[in-house]
């Protein structure tokens, strides 16, 4: 191999790594299930730290992330800004995509760097099916974020009145 090969090789290989991580922003599970068969790593990240999981969990392609997860998809794998794929989907409201995680093995109290836990993400965007689901799988709602406020306090600064509702009635206070 000749030096003009190497750079021709090195755009062909980002080309396709970049494919591949479309293929799980699209939700492709078949294509993401045929390369896992021939040894495409689960757990490969792009630049952001973002695993093909994250990807497909957070853009709610439920077929691609039970692909990857049955290949050993790792739900614990923190892309850069230490968020879970389990936060992404408590974020975006997806139900669906939070059982399937729990499912596989997410921590239901696995929290990001600013110690905000998914049944947070939950409560400040006034997911309250999620909310009620993560307590029952035994999230702890007096859990408290790096800034002191536990979820009931979130979402009364988010004004997510449904959650903040649910979790006065849910949640007897400490004190």
């Amino acid at each position: 191999m000749n030096r003009t090969d190497k750079p021709e090789l090195d755009d062909a290989a980002l080309a396709f790594a970049e494919q591949v991580f479309d293929s799980a922003r699209n939700g492709d599970a078949e294509r993401l299930g045929d390369l896992l068969a021939r040894g495409l790593p689960a757990n490969i990240r792009n630049s952001n730290g973002d695993s093909l999981l994250m990807l497909a969990s957070y853009h709610g392609h439920l077929d691609a992330t039970r692909v990857l997860l049955e290949h050993g998809g790792d739900p614990q794998l923190r892309n850069d800004k230490g968020h879970t794929p389990l936060a992404g989907a408590a974020f975006k409201g997806n139900m669906a995509m939070v059982r399937l995680l729990l499912e596989h093995g997410a921590d239901v109290e696995g929290a990001s760097p600013d110690g905000k836990t998914a049944l947070m993400m939950a409560a400040m965007f006034n997911r309250t099916e999620i909310v009620e689901y993560l307590i029952g799988q035994g999230a702890d709602p007096h859990a408290r974020a790096g800034n002191g406020a536990t979820p009931l306090e979130a979402a009364a600064m988010m004004g997510a009145a449904d959650t903040q509702a649910l979790l006065s009635r849910l949640v007897p206070t400490q004190g």
